[in-house]
């Protein structure tokens, strides 16, 4: 007969599965919490996996190119990402390491390289090595050797890149490219002839792909070996190519050009990175080097550059001075108009007036430019009665029309910003004013102003350093036009250093981003050194407060 359960062993019953169940739940969130570490552990694997795999390919670039100092940076960053994420105690290094890494690459790096540049002759006819320039050279004065041997050629293709199979009249076959010379291979598929047709691992050309490529493949010149002065293959037709020598010759141990058919010596002059005759001849291209100071004794001591440079400095301050002034002055102005409660449809006049602010600059720069069009534009045609007066071409009206567009671009924003600023003023203020007798002039004047410059002032410095580098009012309307013809550099009357800088680097058949960059350099001096001033100037209006 079964003994019957008392109450105290219920109890302890019910005690057993509450525990047993705290138990289960306690191990599966052991369980998950296991298992969320794990998953996050796979993910940090993998995204440090991609981080270094990238690394090991750029490590392994600059093995190859002997960059040591480059090189070991590369490596110190891999090894101490890699540390920080395995690490345990290195919390706040994880959510700051990225932010720094893209800092570095995207800033300080872009900045340091541009600062780099201002001392090189980087540019045109100088953008690349020295072995770069010897091979150019003698490429571009490349003629076919007369009664030159037929080689009989198949073209190739691997990976998008065309390469020769060769057949000299000896019966050797081999294959080059315009990156590697001609190597002599055994594996090679012949016809009855014992011309060469395949090479495995390659696709062979047909007829009608030759033709379809035909400028590319004329154009394509294989070395017969390591020493330039050898001389290339070329082929017209795809089907027979020719030894082309150069008239130019190259002498390692000398470190000279000689042009075979006038004789004449080109020795290599390293401070301008180009071979040089004794008149001063130079031959193009030459190479990237390393000019100081150069660049900024251009600037400053070149008659046909200084002088522009000066007129360019000069309008920029204009500029932006003028700018922010207009558009602050129109700005305050609707804002005190419209922050009168007396005034009916107040909100109506508002979102008109903020219209201008809502359009991309860029596109409205582009309307105007059509709208002040001298020949087919709105205003001379409708508003002058068809009168065609210069607004883009002349140099005052082209500089009178850029402060009235950017007016009409800028005023929105000084109107939002004063009107929030006017709203947060105290009322008691007016009041106690006009009680004591204050005018409304005097109000404003005494109160109202020295009150909103506290609030606006490091916005005014933000915005004249904008209009200091507003790049796209003035190549959208104007493009820097009308050109100063006599100036050394392409500029004209309405550019602004910055778009004076745009044109140096980009525009034209010489381009100099080593000069290019010293501007830059000048105009971040001028940048920091007005805001230091302005910021400065503005520590009197805090006593207000």
């Amino acid at each position: 007969m079964p003994t019957p359960r008392t109450g105290r062993d219920r109890t302890a019953r019910d005690n057993s599965l509450v525990t047993q169940l705290r138990q289960s739940k306690r191990a599966g969130r052991i369980a998950e919490a296991a298992s969320v570490g794990i998953k996050i552990l796979l993910v940090k694997i993998l995204l440090l996996g991609i981080v270094d795999a990238i690394s090991v390919y750029a490590l392994f670039v600059l093995f190859l190119k002997q960059d040591w100092v480059v090189f070991g940076l590369v490596l110190a960053v891999t090894l101490i990402v890699n540390w920080i994420y395995f690490s345990k105690n290195a919390l706040p290094a994880k959510y700051l390491t990225p932010g720094l890494i893209f800092l570095v690459i995207f800033q300080i790096f872009v900045v340091g390289y541009s600062g780099y540049i201002a001392f090189t002759n980087y540019g045109t006819g100088h953008n690349s090595t020295r072995e770069d320039a010897v091979a150019s050279l003698i490429a571009s004065a490349q003629q076919r050797v007369p009664d030159s041997v037929a080689y009989d050629i198949t073209v190739i293709e691997q990976l998008g890149a065309y390469s020769l199979l060769v057949t000299d009249p000896d019966g050797r076959i081999s294959v080059g490219s315009a990156d590697a010379p001609l190597r002599e291979v055994t594996d090679a598929e012949t016809d009855a002839d014992g011309v060469a047709t395949a090479l495995p691992g390659y696709t062979s050309l047909k007829f009608s792909d030759i033709a379809a490529n035909q400028e590319v493949i004329a154009a394509l010149s294989v070395p017969l070996t390591d020493d330039p002065n050898e001389g290339v293959l070329r082929t017209p037709d795809g089907s027979k190519a020719y030894l082309y020598l150069s008239d130019l010759v190259y002498d390692e141990a000398a470190r000279t050009m000689t042009n075979t058919t006038t004789n004449v010596v080109y020795a290599e002059d390293r401070t301008v990175g180009a071979f040089a005759a004794e008149d001063g001849t130079e031959l193009r291209p030459g190479w990237k080097v390393e000019v100081g100071f150069d660049n900024f004794a251009r600037a400053f001591g070149t008659d046909s550059i200084r002088g522009p440079l000066i007129n360019v400095t000069l309008w920029t301050f204009a500029f932006a001075f003028l700018s922010v002034a207009t558009t602050f002055a129109l700005g305050l102005f609707l804002a005190l108009v419209f922050n009168d409660l007396r005034m009916r449809g107040r909100n109506v006049y508002r979102v008109i007036l903020i219209l201008p602010y809502a359009f991309p600059a860029f596109l409205s720069a582009l309307v105007w430019a059509g709208l002040l069009n001298p020949q087919f534009g709105f205003v001379n045609q409708v508003l002058f009665g068809g009168a065609e007066i210069p607004w883009l071409t002349n140099e005052w009206l082209a500089k009178f029309s850029i402060i009235f567009v950017n007016l009409w671009l800028g005023f929105p924003y000084m109107f939002l910003v004063c009107t929030g600023a006017l709203q947060s003023i105290p009322g008691e203020l007016q009041e106690a004013a006009t009680v004591d007798g204050a005018r409304p002039w005097q109000v404003f004047r005494l109160i109202k102003l020295p009150l909103l410059l506290v609030s606006v002032a490091p916005l005014l410095i933000s915005s004249f350093a904008f209009n200091f580098n507003n790049f796209n009012l003035i190549y959208m309307l104007t493009n820097g036009g009308p050109r100063d013809v006599t100036a050394g550099v392409n500029v004209g009357a309405t550019d602004i250093l910055i778009s004076m800088v745009y044109k140096v680097a980009f525009v034209g058949a010489n381009r100099d981003y080593g000069l290019a960059s010293a501007f830059s350099i000048i105009i971040f001096l001028l940048v920091a050194v007005v805001s230091i001033i302005s910021f400065r100037q503005t520590k009197a209006l805090e006593e207000l407060n």
